[in-house]
């Protein structure tokens, strides 16, 4: 059992996230950013810690589990249901960081200014800037590239983005010690590690990192073909005794045929120019697509690229690509709000790394060309190509209020355009139909090879219009007009359908016949106990690495007599539906799957904010939520003011409800485990994996403690050195982290190995479960949650094609 004294949430975070909860998540060292920024310098500087020689995943998004809601914070068990209070501290600003204005910024320094002893500024000019609201103001949109006055109302209604005031470039700057540590470009797999004793013990290191998204033409070609995008090193040190490494995860790799392992070669090449010339660097090694490189020879500004390059090509094959699993990324830019009028952007990128931000250039509004504007990553794709070719784009709204304008249904991407490796970019633009509301919506995207029948397609969502000035303007006659209408039916705010759950049984079309009787002395939770010659329903042929009494063992997941659970895939023998005698024990309901397969989250450990935030921002009909958790008597009249604006509001009002009537009767009632089997009868299968994948993580991180450091070796074979880095955010004044404190680091490290498997879930669970299984003591022996989530998504298909047929959903 976790409770608060062993896991002593309330986190002492750097002043810096105390009273400037200004900080870019994209920017985790904004303690080092004066040099790039003197505007903030002396926020910076008055919040600065001698101890931010490392950042912790929880410190560089410090607001990752208080995400704002109205109640408390709170690292929550389901199995005891606590409740602690205050697991971060709160922010003096309701608002988030990432939407505080310059008038923000200036009122948070003046306030904390107030309160501590006054600092001497480096320069009269920024005294004269602090002092000024208008001249800071003036200084800072003149800093910023690519900008408009937030003030020009008339160019606001007029813009594709409405106002963009943040600059496109996407850099790092970490200031490092003799210790060393690492520099990650955030959103990215691109990495600088610097050893210890890089540097003389007093110097320091300032490294810098940015990527450039169009990496040289020179090196795509047909016997060669760029996988990274080019990569900018700075550094104010060159006194240094260590070489530094360079790790990058690339878009590509070579096929595992002989030939190509011998014909073709991945490559790093380094210039002191950003033209060239580039010289190919000896000590560069390769582990599946990650790529590590050595740089010995130092200089104040460096490039790099990778690449990979065939020695010759040999027929049948007619080019580089023939040699390599090509994998393509693209990205779906849009402005911040949608407008009636609005411009999507397709993006193709030559590599792996997909900005958050991209400034467009050639945005045209009739004949006229916009000035540049910073667009927004709504959603993002990456697929495998195996040869260029040309490329078919379409995009189609999934809403009758919106359609892409008839000239703009489908555009074609040429094949040399994609041999280049620089982005290639298709604008698409939305209109509204008549004078509906405003309103978010989804398009699907479709991609198609030209020369064959391979058909890519995915959906984005659009963000929520522009707020209305006139609300800002004039809020009293808002609130009565809300007021008229609360009651008012939601005809016109869009919703998704979600389909009808049918509590029906289950469609099974493979069995399997027990060829030995298999009962334990001891029961172990999620295992099957059967007899010989016993009929197993098998819910899908995938298979499940896991734990048994004493062996790791594959498994099938089956059914009988109304249990789910795992048998052995040795004690079975498989046949078909057509085969099967006797099936009357192994049938099963869709409800009764549905309660079975949660059963996991009820002794998960889950942070309640992040699981309101998610939830919230990922489901889009409040009704439907409501209905399927009991709470079919409410309407609209059951909202307040503050609750009624949005649909994710109203979302969130709901699971608030459920989890204060879980709290009333919690011996009958555990708030994760409702909640997860509500979202499995509206269909929210994504959802639910990113909610599976989250509490995995950290219940895991809470039951590992100081065993995180053998888990860490067997995972990512990290050495001792970067161990150590990971715990150095959470010592104590005596230079080690207490026992009760260990989760947090094994947190930093299982939430950054997870991050790169991108939305593979199932194989972050099977590779997590497979890890832990071949531990020392494995804890898996005894916790047995894990293995119970990788029987929750295997049986997800089955769930969906027997819960939510097509028939109903015609009729």
């Amino acid at each position: 059992d976790v409770n608060e004294s062993k896991l002593d949430l309330d986190i002492e975070w750097p002043n810096v996230f105390k009273h400037a909860h200004a900080v870019s998540k994209t920017n985790p060292f904004w303690n080092e950013l004066s040099s790039s920024n003197p505007f903030v310098h002396d926020i910076a500087a008055s919040n600065r810690s001698e101890n931010n020689k490392y950042l912790s995943v929880l410190k560089e998004k410090p607001y990752l589990f208080s995400i704002a809601s109205s109640n408390s914070d709170s690292l929550a068990s389901s199995g005891d249901e606590l409740n602690i209070d205050c697991l971060l501290r709160k922010s003096s600003a309701r608002r988030s960081g990432l939407s505080k204005s310059v008038s923000d910024l200036l009122d948070i320094n003046q306030r904390f200014i107030r309160k501590t002893t006054p600092q001497k500024t480096i320069a009269s000019d920024i005294t004269g800037l602090q002092n000024d609201r208008e001249a800071y103001k003036n200084a800072w949109l003149s800093h910023r590239q690519l900008t408009r006055s937030c003030l020009d109302l008339e160019a606001m209604s007029h813009s594709p983005g409405w106002a963009q005031t943040q600059a496109t470039d996407i850099h790092v700057v970490c200031k490092l010690n003799h210790e060393g540590g690492s520099v990650q470009l955030p959103d990215s797999d691109i990495n600088i590690h610097v050893p210890v004793g890089h540097v003389l013990p007093g110097e320091f290191q300032e490294v810098g990192l940015k990527a450039i998204l169009n990496p040289p033409l020179s090196f795509n070609n047909e016997l060669s073909i760029t996988v990274s995008p080019l990569i900018e090193l700075r550094l104010s040190n060159l006194n240094t005794r260590e070489a530094i490494f360079l790790e990058v995860k690339v878009a590509a790799k070579v096929k595992n045929d002989p030939l190509s392992q011998v014909m073709s070669d991945i490559v790093c090449f380094s210039s002191l120019s950003k033209e060239g010339p580039f010289k190919k660097l000896e000590n560069c090694y390769t582990y599946q697509d990650t790529v590590q490189v050595k740089l010995k020879d130092l200089s104040h500004v460096m490039y790099a690229v990778i690449a990979i390059q065939a020695n010759k090509i040999q027929p049948p094959a007619t080019n580089i690509w023939d040699y390599i699993h090509r994998t393509v990324s693209v990205g779906i830019y849009g402005p911040k709000y949608i407008h009636p009028s609005f411009t999507a952007v397709f993006t193709v990128f030559g590599h792996n790394y997909i900005p958050e931000k991209l400034a467009i250039c050639d945005i045209k509004k009739g004949r006229k060309n916009m000035p540049p504007v910073v667009f927004q990553l709504w959603g993002k794709h990456t697929f495998l190509l195996e040869k260029p070719q040309d490329l078919n784009i379409s995009l189609v709204s999934c809403d009758p209020d919106f359609e892409v304008k008839v000239d703009d249904p489908s555009k074609n991407i040429k094949e040399e355009e994609l041999k280049t490796g620089e982005m290639v970019q298709q604008q698409f633009l939305f209109s509204m139909l008549g004078c509906r509301e405003m309103h978010f919506f989804v398009f699907l995207v479709q991609i198609k090879v030209l020369k064959s029948c391979q058909v890519t397609q995915f959906h984005v969502t659009t963000p929520d219009p522009a707020p209305k000035l006139s609300g800002i303007i004039n809020r009293s006659k808002c609130l009565q007009n809300r007021k008229e209408t609360k009651s008012a039916s939601l005809l016109l705010i869009p919703s998704v359908k979600y389909p009808k759950f049918q509590d029906k049984t289950l469609n099974v079309n493979t069995y399997g016949v027990a060829l030995k009787t298999v009962l334990r002395q001891n029961k172990i939770d999620y295992l099957l106990e059967y007899f010989k010659g016993d009929t197993i329903a098998l819910l899908g042929e995938d298979k499940v690495k896991a734990i048994g009494q004493t062996k790791i063992k594959e498994w099938y997941v089956g059914v009988l007599r109304r249990k789910i659970g795992l048998v052995h895939c040795k004690n079975i023998k498989v046949i078909s539906k057509e085969q099967a005698m006797d099936t009357a024990d192994s049938e099963l309901t869709t409800r009764n799957l549905v309660e079975q397969i949660a059963l996991p989250f009820k002794k998960l450990t889950y942070i309640y904010s992040v699981v309101l935030s998610t939830v919230s921002e990922n489901v889009y009909d409040w009704r439907a939520l409501a209905e399927v958790l009991g709470y079919l008597h409410m309407s609209l009249d059951d909202f307040n003011e503050a609750h009624a604006d949005k649909e994710s509001e109203r979302v969130a009002h709901i699971v608030k409800r459920m989890k204060e009537d879980c709290h009333t009767n919690k011996k009958k009632r555990l708030f994760l485990y409702e909640l997860i089997v509500a979202l499995l009868k509206i269909d929210c299968q994504g959802l639910v994996a990113r909610l599976t994948q989250d509490t995995i993580i950290l219940t895991s991180a809470v039951k590992l403690g100081k065993y995180w450091r053998e888990l860490a070796e067997k995972l990512a074979r990290l050495t001792k050195q970067q161990i150590e880095a990971y715990e150095v955010p959470h010592q104590g004044k005596n230079g080690t982290v207490a026992l009760e404190m260990m989760w947090k680091p094994a947190y930093d490290f299982l939430y950054t190995w997870a991050a790169h498997y991108g939305d593979s879930y199932r194989d972050v669970l099977q590779d997590l479960q497979s890890a832990l299984d071949k531990m020392k003591n494995p804890v898996t022996k005894q916790w047995r949650e894990l293995t119970g989530t990788l029987i929750l998504v295997n049986c997800m298909e089955v769930l969906r094609a027997s819960a939510f047929s097509k028939i109903e959903d015609e009729e």
